[in-house]
Order: C-alpha cells, then sequence, then structure tokens
C-alpha cells in the first residue's frame, strides 16, 4: 500500500509477455476486490494465451481464460496508482512508463513457472506456487480483508 497506508484506487500488474503472472495477479485482486480497485495487466510484448495459467486459475475458480495478452502501449488507460511489476523486463519498463508521471512503482521478483521442465503435474504445481504467492502478496500489499458475516437480530 501507498506510503499513507491508503488502497490504491487502481493497479497495473506488468510481466514479460502478459500471458502467465500479470494476468494471473490481475484476476487475483479482481476476485479479492471486485470494484473497489480498477485493476489491469500488460506486458513489455503481448504473447499468446497459456493454459497452464489458465488451469491453475480455475482451480481457485477465478476465469482467465478470455484475457487477450497485451503490451503497455496497447493499455486503454494509463492513469494507475501503483504498478506492480513481476520480472525485471517488465520493472524496467514500468520506470520508463511512469518517467513523467507520479505513480509508485514496485517489484515483486516472481519467477516465470513456464521454465519449469517435468511432467504435467510437475509444471502446473509450478503455476500453482506462483499463483498462491502472488494472492498471498496481493492480500497482503492491498490489505484485503475478508467480509464479515451478517450478523442476525435474535429479535425478530
Amino acid at each position: 500500500m501507498s506510503e499513507e497506508g491508503k488502497r490504491p484506487q487502481s493497479v497495473l500488474f506488468a510481466c514479460t509477455f502478459n500471458t502467465v503472472r500479470s494476468p494471473m495477479a490481475e484476476g487475483v485482486a479482481r476476485h479479492l476486490f471486485g470494484r473497489e480497485i480498477y485493476v489491469a495487466s500488460a506486458g513489455v510484448r503481448p504473447g499468446e494465451p497459456d493454459p497452464f495459467a489458465i488451469s491453475a486459475m480455475d482451480e481457485i475458480g477465478v476465469d482467465i481464460a478470455k484475457h487477450k495478452p497485451h503490451s503497455f502501449d496497447e493499455l486503454e488507460d494509463d492513469n494507475f496508482d501503483l504498478i506492480v511489476s513481476l520480472s525485471p523486463e517488465a520493472h524496467h519498463r514500468a520506470l520508463e512508463y511512469t518517467r513523467t508521471s507520479a505513480v509508485e512503482v514496485v517489484y515483486w521478483p516472481t519467477i516465470d513457472p513456464t521454465a519449469v521442465q517435468g511432467s504435467r503435474e510437475q509444471m502446473l504445481d509450478a503455476y500453482r506456487n506462483v499463483r498462491d504467492d502472488l494472492q498471498k502478496r496481493i492480500k497482503e500489499a492491498l490489505g484485503w480483508r475478508p467480509m464479515m458475516p451478517a450478523r442476525r437480530d435474535d429479535k425478530g
């Protein structure tokens, strides 16, 4: 969160191709915060949708199958309170992108699960680890709190 402890109203997650890490982070943040925070994602350059990322997110009830990878240059809105970069390339691009604006940019080094080799299950585990790590960091950084169940009034 920002220095004042205030939750940002708009967040951009960025990675290299906008196919795995940043769409996962965008999906998690939208799932957790709904319309409380405007959330988007971008890549240094657009890639192709990743079926393992889609599967890992489906497991937690977050659908990113319709996500279309795009670059910083293709963003519809460029007014963000916070940019979270998830790869070194994206961090460098985010710093260039915000050179003339007062936007907080943070770097969360996040492994690229596409580099993992092995069985389908081992590869999917790498994606799950990234998903779970992003979910934890997003909850902490943006101050997520579970909704309290409504109290029943025993008077009626």
